[in-house]
């Protein structure tokens, strides 16, 4: 039996985790709990901030005091206010207890850490983020994307050929993590061999002991070190060689970035290897379980494959593979009728403006052929809007381009485990079976 969760007008009433969810008194209302993400459980929290209180303040969490920005207009007004609101602090919100512990376990190895989180030019303010965001945009262009799509469908092609008939498998690995890292590969010129450590060390990075494959602080920051080796043995590859269209050759012969610091350096690895990582990833196993969940969508694709472009787009929306971004006040500011104090932490909740019921119609419904399909806030906006979204795009279309040749039925067979992250809402594992082929 496939997933075929069915939505009726009750649904946020009863929707898992409501009663909670609206019980709480708001000060105790902490968005970012990591459990309820894992739990799909988020649902009623962000709806009752959005009619209650859409910019509100946690003071106590594991994170410390922040304000969630729920709104589709507020988050819009923070994002694309670089000014007011800085990156240079860390883009996502940080568990406390948990940094201070990898912070430690880093300096044990004779690393003082990056209390940014080590992420590039994402968390750089004006002028030295767009400098740095220009040295790799050329491998992220449209020009580049056209070169690279065959071997992306060819390479897609194969890897659902691989794929078995008729038995339960793990989607997440078998596929989304499969063409993720082949296409990561490609980009950053990395060994096809050895494309999957670069899931792997994304991995590492995203979660944190007890969750994929992390099982310590002391192992996250020996496989940093790995990851940061095998970049920089591929940087010194480069450096004498002919210029090529890949982000490392980008970066070693862009003026401004040719002579960066081995710390900003591996903060732009981290940044391209995890951006270029869960995007893509999480939306083909989201579009397949949303198909399931929305079976009457899934009818609509097969009969006009010509929807595969606005699906991925619903996908995007409707999943919000990047839950959030933060940022940090500068100065104060008015937003909401609250007042933001300078050095507030800041989160943009895109995954609840996905679901503004003000701005998207229908919102908490999955519809492949809506009248602006790419209307959403997943890619961010502003100076940090995301550099890389048309190669997510282009890997999303040509993935169900591929699928749709060869099989009439993807059906999910029971609820995927979800990542237990309030950052990255994605999909540990996912078991589906092919019925049969095309």
């Amino acid at each position: 039996m496939s997933v075929a969760l069915k939505i009726d007008s009750a649904a946020a009433a009863a929707a898992p985790g409501a009663e909670e969810a609206w019980a709480l008194p708001l000060d105790k209302l902490n968005p970012g709990h990591a459990q309820r993400f894992q739990d799909d459980t988020i649902w009623p929290v962000f709806e009752r901030l959005r009619r209650e209180d859409p910019v509100h303040f946690t003071p106590e969490s594991e994170f410390g005091p922040y304000w969630s920005i729920t709104r589709w207009e507020d988050i819009l007004a923070v994002d694309t206010n670089h000014e007011a609101f800085s990156s240079a602090q860390g883009i996502g919100l940080a568990n406390l207890a948990n940094r201070a512990a990898s912070e430690e376990a880093m300096r044990a190895m004779g690393r003082e850490p990056d209390r940014r989180g080590g992420a590039g030019f994402i968390t750089m303010d004006e002028p030295e983020h767009s400098v740095q965001r220009k040295a790799v945009s050329p491998t992220l262009a449209p020009a580049n994307i056209a070169v690279m799509s065959p071997v992306v469908r060819e390479r897609a092609g194969a890897i659902l050929d691989s794929l078995p008939i008729g038995q339960s498998f793990d989607w997440v690995d078998l596929v989304s993590k499969e063409l993720t890292a082949m296409t990561l590969a490609t980009l950053f010129d990395f060994p096809f061999e050895q494309r999957r450590k670069l899931t792997y060390w994304s991995d590492m990075v995203t979660n944190q002991p007890g969750h994929g494959p992390v099982e310590s602080f002391e192992q996250k920051a020996t496989e940093l070190f790995n990851c940061f080796g095998a970049f920089e043995e591929l940087w010194n590859q480069k450096v004498n060689a002919p210029p090529g269209a890949d982000l490392i050759s980008m970066l070693i012969n862009n003026p401004h970035t040719k002579e960066m610091s081995r710390r900003t350096y591996h903060g732009n690895v981290i940044l391209l290897i995890v951006g270029g990582n869960d995007t893509t990833r999480n939306t083909i196993s989201g579009s397949v379980y949303n198909l399931n969940k929305f079976p009457a969508e899934y009818d609509k694709l097969r009969a006009n494959p010509a929807l595969i472009p606005s699906m991925v787009s619903e996908t995007i929306r409707y999943q919000t593979p990047l839950a959030h971004m933060a940022r940090v006040a500068t100065r104060d500011v008015e937003l909401g009728g609250k007042t933001i104090k300078a050095g507030d932490q800041v989160v943009m909740w895109y995954i609840s403006g996905n679901r503004d019921e003000d701005v998207v119609e229908n919102p908490n419904a999955y519809i492949i052929d809506r009248e602006r399909p790419r209307h959403h806030l997943s890619f961010g906006f502003g100076v940090h809007r995301c550099v890389g979204n048309r190669v997510a795009e282009m890997q999303l279309t040509i993935i169900w381009e591929e699928i749709l040749k060869r099989f009439p039925r993807i059906e999910v067979v029971g609820e995927p485990v979800r990542s237990y992250s309030p950052f990255v809402h994605g999909y540990e594992s996912m078991q589906v079976v092919i019925p049969g082929r095309a």
